[in-house]
């Protein structure tokens, strides 16, 4: 519509004042915009937040929301508590007594930070919340799913095979691994909200039947699966949450039949690439991938064989997928968040983010997205740039790969 029309318009309904004027105009923009919003549908086969104003608009506040608008700030308050002095004061999260706290608080921390999150790792990454090696001329897309896949075949998930997904989230790599191996597959997450979306999901791709998503703790899986049942367990970037990586293992491996494989990728920070706990530049890293993670603390490769071997599985492969990161012939998993333009990677880029939070800041201003939500995004904002500086230096990766099997 032309300037002279939309004047025309305005004169005729006795608008004269270019200040109320243009607060009308706003305001009907607002409204426009907003019943726009109101077509947000989950899509299990595509994006569900794969157009940017309906996606925006259902941040943290869509039909399948358990959290409740006016909860978001008071959950992003109880969240901060458990990380005090974070990025303010370098190695205050990294003290016995702040980790110990986080410890016992996991299941409130672990849910607070996935209601508050989730939507947003969707938003920008995708069903499947996680990274993976990637190499040149290879999609982020494909890379994510050859790391699904290659753990699928290492664990030997087959037609036959009666899997376990640990700490699933909205059970992206779950439906690609059963529609890539047929397999019978169970997703475990703390989350409610993550069970909701990912069931409408699994019924949206037809594979309902063979896979699913329940609610429930992996520190006390004793309750969620029957003993010795199934072939295979498999987490990914899951277990760096857990407050007692023995007592989870433990209760996976309770789970599986004798010979079950478990397979998984974890975070850990590296002393054997550099890694320096009394390097105050390193542990500002560690601390800001903590924080922005839910994490209680990161963990070294030997603690994740020494947690396995503890819990009554015998290690048969260990090593770090992004072992190669700088090669010549890969493109670093960071790279995402450091990122080049591309069109459909645009959002998880540094400049990306920022337009988002950009647009984030409007809609909680103009009351649309709920109070708290600016920090939410400002929170993964800070913790992507932490992620970015941890691979660079490779202190950090996110892909400690490891082959397990029950005795």
């Amino acid at each position: 519509m032309s300037t002279s029309a939309m004047e025309g318009i305005l004169s005729a309904a006795g608008i004269s004042s270019p200040l109320v004027a243009g607060t009308v105009v706003l305001v009907l923009c607002v409204n426009v915009v907003f019943h726009l919003s109101r077509n947000f549908k989950r899509d299990g086969v595509g994006n569900s937040f794969g157009n940017v104003i309906t996606g925006s608009f259902n941040l943290l506040s869509n039909n399948d929301s358990v959290l409740k608008r006016e909860d978001v700030k008071d959950s992003m308050d109880g969240y901060d508590k458990l990380f005090h002095g974070a990025r303010e004061n370098v190695g205050s999260i990294h003290e016995k007594e702040s980790i110990e706290n986080r410890q016992k608080e996991y299941e409130t921390m672990v849910n607070s930070f996935y209601n508050l999150v989730t939507d947003f790792y969707e938003y920008g990454w995708g069903q499947s919340f996680h990274f993976a090696p990637r190499f040149n001329g290879e999609s982020f897309q494909e890379s994510i799913k050859r790391l699904e896949f290659y753990m699928a075949s290492r664990a030997g998930i087959g037609p036959n095979t009666k899997a376990i997904d640990i700490g699933c989230g909205v059970g992206g790599p779950m439906r690609n691994i059963q529609q890539f191996t047929g397999a019978d597959i169970t997703g475990v997450t703390l989350n409610e909200y993550q069970v909701k979306v990912g069931n409408k999901y699994c019924e949206q791709k037809g594979i309902a039947d063979k896979c699913r998503l329940v609610q429930g703790d992996f520190q006390k899986l004793d309750s969620v699966f029957e003993p010795n049942t199934y072939d295979v367990a498999y987490e990914i970037e899951a277990t760096c949450h857990s407050p007692d990586r023995v007592k989870c293992f433990s209760g996976i491996n309770r789970a599986l039949k004798k010979g079950g494989m478990f397979v998984g990728v974890e975070w850990i920070v590296l002393p054997e690439s550099g890694f320096d706990k009394n390097n105050k530049d390193h542990l500002r890293i560690k601390e800001g991938i903590e924080v922005g993670n839910g994490l209680p603390t990161l963990a070294t490769a030997q603690d994740i064989i020494d947690a396995l071997e503890k819990s009554g599985f015998e290690v048969l492969d260990s090593f770090d997928a992004n072992r190669n990161v700088h090669s010549k012939y890969e493109i670093p998993w960071y790279e995402t968040l450091n990122g080049s333009f591309t069109l459909s990677g645009f959002r998880m880029t540094r400049m990306g983010r920022l337009c988002t939070h950009i647009m984030v800041n409007a809609l909680e201003f103009l009351k649309i997205a709920p109070e708290g939500t600016v920090r939410v995004s400002a929170l993964l904002n800070a913790t992507a740039i932490d992620l970015v500086d941890g691979g660079k230096d490779e202190i950090f990766t996110p892909s400690f790969f490891f082959l397990a099997r029950k005795k």
